[in-house]
């Protein structure tokens, strides 16, 4: 594949060409808004606004995804021999695993112990987003099968000519890893813990669906959550306004800098999706004694309610699970939203009344040994991540009477 001076190629077969964009900003946001699953207009495709062209531009415009912070734009553009634009894959070239929730370290640790060299690595992803969503994206009006498998051979094709270890496909639905399954890939299973909105009018329907032990401790901890003079608000489109995000860094930054070292998202980055998709944002605020203390962001797509960061500058009882959980499920009961996907891991979540769901990646391994040897360890892996559903079902909060 020949590399031009911004970092563009291509492979390309008599029907079409995978050309490598170094930045989202090789798109135009009429061709990124043009595939499925990105604008909230798309009347055939639920809408997710972690892969819309506001959302990944904002990512790389601040500097959070970007070469010098490992991640390189790899974005793969499938033309036909027209140079009609069919679809694409949000990819990136990266010098580490950080930031993607699906942890391969022991695999890069198995290889370069083994005389190999597994970074770079091509990462099929939304950056530091564990949310599940479109991978695979095709331009309305086109055959989605046929591209999506253009798209994955596309990409076994780049992952050759770039001569790196392997590409990885991590947060993908499970129609797109079943044609990423089809060209080669191996299948890898994980667990997180989904809201389910069972079309419920009220948060009273909703805990009706408890056992009555399970709702007077929802109650009683909701109570104590709030107890030290705590309110919440709600801020979204205009509210958010600068000092909002002000307030909200400080507590990303505090939360983020004791769990992590060093967060991944920057002060701009906030201010570039303030400004690009203020209507898709939900920042959940507790404020205390007439400032606020924590907050959680969460972004609004057409029937899912995606959380990701808390902060808190101030450590209250219960008050994480208030704002991260309670709040989010109060929101999506009153917008009508099917679901609320509250991030990676968390089995304490299970109690708060959000079920344990199967997420999916898929990962093209080059090495032929380190291959088998990963494609081993996920069949094993798979196999627990079953079993561990299973067991956590049976211990949900919901009453037994009401359930399938």
């Amino acid at each position: 594949m020949d590399q031009g001076d911004e970092g563009d190629g291509q492979t390309a077969n008599a029907d079409y060409s995978i050309r490598v964009a170094a930045g989202i900003g090789a798109f135009t946001c009429d061709e990124w808004s043009d595939f499925a699953g990105t604008t909230r207009d798309d009347a055939e495709t639920s809408y997710n606004p972690l892969v819309s062209f506001a959302f990944l531009s904002a990512i790389e415009d601040s500097g959070c995804a970007v070469r010098r912070t490992g991640w390189q734009g790899h974005h793969l553009r499938l033309e036909n021999g027209r140079g009609r634009l069919l679809g694409a894959v949000p990819c990136y070239l990266k010098s580490h695993s950080q930031g993607e929730y699906v942890f391969d370290h022991g695999w890069s640790d198995a290889f370069e112990r083994a005389g190999g060299r597994y970074y770079p690595k091509l990462q099929c992803a939304v950056p530091f987003s564990p949310v599940t969503g479109p991978r695979l994206l095709v331009s309305k009006g086109e055959d989605s099968a046929t591209v999506k498998a253009g798209l994955a051979a596309g990409l076994k094709a780049v992952t050759q000519k770039l001569g790196v270890s392997s590409a990885h496909v991590t947060f993908a639905q499970e129609s797109d890893v079943e044609v990423l399954e089809a060209a080669g890939f191996l299948h890898r299973t994980d667990q997180q813990f989904h809201f389910f909105n069972e079309g419920f009018a009220t948060y009273d329907d909703f805990l009706a669906t408890l056992a009555s032990r399970k709702r007077k401790a929802m109650k009683k901890e909701r109570r104590e959550a709030l107890a030290d003079g705590i309110s919440i608000d709600w801020l979204t489109g205009k509210d958010l306004t600068e000092k909002a995000w002000d307030d909200f860094f400080a507590f990303y930054m505090d939360t983020g800098s004791r769990k992590w070292g060093r967060p991944y998202l920057n002060r701009q980055f906030f201010s570039l999706i303030g400004e690009r998709m203020a209507d898709d944002i939900l920042l959940v605020m507790a404020k205390r004694n007439g400032r606020y203390v924590a907050g959680a962001i969460n972004f609004i797509g057409s029937d899912a309610l995606y959380g990701r960061n808390w902060g808190c500058i101030e450590d209250h009882p219960f008050l994480h699970f208030e704002v991260c959980y309670h709040q989010a499920i109060d929101f999506a009961i009153e917008r009508k939203l099917r679901v609320v996907e509250a991030g990676a891991q968390g089995e304490h979540k299970l109690a708060r009344g959000y079920r344990p769901v199967t997420m999916h990646s898929a990962h093209y391994i080059a090495h032929p040994g380190l291959r088998n040897a990963i494609a081993d360890y996920l069949r094993r892996e798979r196999h627990e991540v079953e079993r561990m559903t299973e067991y956590l079902e049976e211990h949900t909060p919901f009453r037994k009477d009401i359930e399938e």
